[in-house]
């Protein structure tokens, strides 16, 4: 038990935690750096979150980069060898009031969306004031107060209070969000959606309808136009009297080509988001073959997530939330990236003949137990 906890204090990690303490032994964070334009605030976006995630191609995106990485289990290992040693318990749910995947889930979406993502400490170890465990901001809640030269930001302002940095843990991209950088393919897409569902409500082709005998009262006009409309819902035969001619005065929706400009932007959001155009069901570019499902997903993990990956795991590695000896990871080994079980036996059987590793450092890659990670 002694030693136990002496291995514990060489970490920096310990179980007890107390409310956020005056006088931190460690700063939270030194200012970090405007990387891009510094008016970034909500209101100089010409698309909003919002309105993105009407695209289903923006959604499927979406869900594919956070729902697979908010699903990876974070852990904690030592820098020199790499070995896999004891974790905090934040690590396992950061937030108190939500589970962990759903903290990963929207910090990777702030990262999409706004290339910015914000954890607010909430508890501090009592032992170094390192933090012990963290809530997620939304961004449309954060205003950054930036330095005189508007180079730095200096402090935070979360719903008109000001936060003092110390308490603040910034995420920052490795790209500009796709609400600045895309903002163009967006609204396009957007408003590509807005036509379809008008084009969809619309029983007919938009036209007008002509009167050739006495002009009718502007309320006999809107009556006539809503009868028109409750009549071509309910059956595609349309009568007129004698005095009114239907001209039609715009092309159909399969004139309109909408099926082929939502595959067109689909590819193009595929870009924006560093998705294989195939998995946004996009027709264009839909040549991309692999030789099994595991190759596919390290495409996946090395030209999709590993910035959003690198982001997170080099923050949360940094000396103010983790012992300088120690560097926190996803386990994309025993989760996403998990080898085929008769390959993975196939190599443990080769070590094992050539002696590189010993029968219970076998169980304990196979997770066996008593002998395995989590073994009694």
């Amino acid at each position: 038990m002694v030693w136990f906890n002496m291995i514990q204090l060489g970490m920096g990690i310990f179980t007890r935690s107390e409310s956020k303490s005056k006088g931190p032994s460690v700063l939270a964070e030194y200012a970090p750096q405007v990387l891009s334009n510094p008016f970034t605030s909500l209101q100089f976006y010409d698309v909003t979150r919002q309105s993105a995630m009407t695209v289903p191609s923006v959604v499927r995106a979406r869900n594919l980069i956070a729902g697979t990485i908010a699903a990876m289990p974070l852990e904690l290992y030592r820098k020199t060898s790499g070995q896999e040693i004891q974790k905090p318990l934040w690590l396992d749910q950061i937030a108190l009031n939500q589970t962990k995947s759903v903290t990963i889930a929207y910090t990777v979406d702030s990262l999409l969306f706004y290339g910015v993502s914000y954890w607010r400490v909430t508890e501090r170890y009592q032992e170094d004031n390192r933090p012990a465990r963290f809530e997620w901001i939304a961004n449309h809640r954060v205003t950054p107060q930036f330095s005189i030269d508007n180079n730095l930001i200096t402090g935070y302002f979360i719903d008109a209070a000001f936060q003092d940095i110390s308490d603040m843990v910034t995420f920052q991209s490795l790209n500009d969000g796709i609400l600045a950088s895309g903002s163009l393919v967006l609204q396009a897409a957007i408003d590509l959606e807005k036509s379809s569902k008008i084009a969809a409500s619309t029983p007919m082709a938009s036209g007008y309808i002509k009167n050739t005998g006495a002009d009718l009262d502007p309320k006999e006009v809107r009556g006539l136009l809503d009868a028109w409309k409750t009549a071509r819902n309910n059956r595609s035969t349309a009568y007129l009297t004698s005095t009114l001619e239907y001209t039609p005065a715009s092309f159909s929706p399969k004139e309109m080509l909408y099926n082929e400009a939502k595959q067109d932007y689909a590819t193009q959001i595929a870009r924006l988001c560093n998705l294989d155009a195939y998995m946004l069901s996009a027709d264009a570019n839909n040549s991309m073959t692999y030789s099994n499902l595991l190759d596919a997903r390290k495409q996946f993990v090395s030209l999709t997530l590993q910035p959003f990956i690198s982001a997170i795991e080099e923050r949360l590695s940094m000396n103010d939330i983790t012992a300088n000896n120690n560097l926190v990871h996803f386990n994309l080994e025993s989760s996403f990236l998990r080898a085929n079980p008769l390959d993975e036996l196939a190599v443990i059987e080769k070590l094992l003949s050539l002696g590189l590793i010993t029968l219970e450092q076998a169980m304990e890659m196979t997770d066996l137990t008593p002998n395995g990670k989590d073994g009694l």
